[in-house]
């Protein structure tokens, strides 16, 4: 996701910093423009150098499992109290969609770090989008070995490509000061399909399989069944799963 907020940045024009754990050019300029900073939000190292003269802050930082997924939110605060000292006006998450509502331990470390941005002195606006394509595309790819295509019973999504998602973050970063302090926004992709109609789509697109439904149990199964993830009133880009899909496919 980050990488595809950089690129958007420097074809917009704009002066961008990237902060890593294991940046690929430490704090030189990288070959694409962007300068590149080492520092480490479950510490505090780095961050401060990182931030010196920034505007914005666009946060796409993950911590999906383990000790990255416990220490996630204090990881947020420690970013945006880096962002105050360096000055920064404005700090954008990159967040999920309903994640306050769901009892899934990544989805529950996602509202965890919306509510330590609301708590900000900096402005802050958290984008909350519905999943990525490329999650759909990885379940249906785990069952290829097996030539099966994996679906979740009663499950509908509005995925989003990132490409789409980044957009609006950096909309929302460049954007005019708002009265508001803490602000949230929600986005869904095009259009909002079964889990069923986006396996046939996989299946159409050349991939060998045969579909097979089951219930999926637990706390993500909830959220899905109970239409957590979509919202149809907010459509946002253009790339719809079978379009994402065929881009994907020819830049393998």
């Amino acid at each position: 996701m980050g990488r595809e907020v950089v690129r958007l940045a420097l074809d917009a024009g704009l002066d961008v910093s990237v902060l890593s754990r294991r940046p690929p050019s430490g704090t030189s300029t990288g070959h694409d423009g962007a300068r590149y900073f080492q520092a480490d939000v479950t510490t505090g190292d780095g961050l401060l150098d990182a931030l010196q003269g920034a505007d914005v802050v666009i946060d796409c930082l993950e911590g999906r499992t383990g000790k990255a997924r416990r220490k996630y939110s204090d990881g947020g605060a420690r970013l945006l109290a880096a962002s105050a000292s360096a000055g920064v006006g404005r700090a954008v998450l990159l967040s999920i969609i309903n994640c306050d509502e769901s009892e899934a331990a990544f989805y529950v470390s996602k509202a965890d770090k919306e509510r330590v941005y609301e708590a900000s002195s900096r402005e802050t606006v958290v984008v909350r989008a519905t999943q990525f394509h490329s999650l759909v595309a990885a379940i249906f790819r785990a069952g290829e070995k097996l030539r099966l295509v994996p679906v979740f019973k009663g499950a509908r999504f509005q995925t989003i490509a990132p490409a789409d998602v980044a957009a609006v973050l950096l909309e929302e970063a460049l954007g005019e000061p708002s009265e508001v302090q803490h602000r949230k926004r929600t986005i869904g992709g095009p259009e909002i399909l079964t889990m069923r109609q986006m396996a046939e789509i996989w299946l159409r697109t050349g991939h060998p399989g045969r579909i097979v439904e089951f219930p999926l149990p637990g706390a993500m199964g909830k959220y899905l069944r109970s239409g957590l993830n979509v919202i149809p009133e907010q459509r946002a880009g253009s790339d719809t799963f079978e379009s994402w899909l065929a881009k994907s496919e020819k830049s393998l």
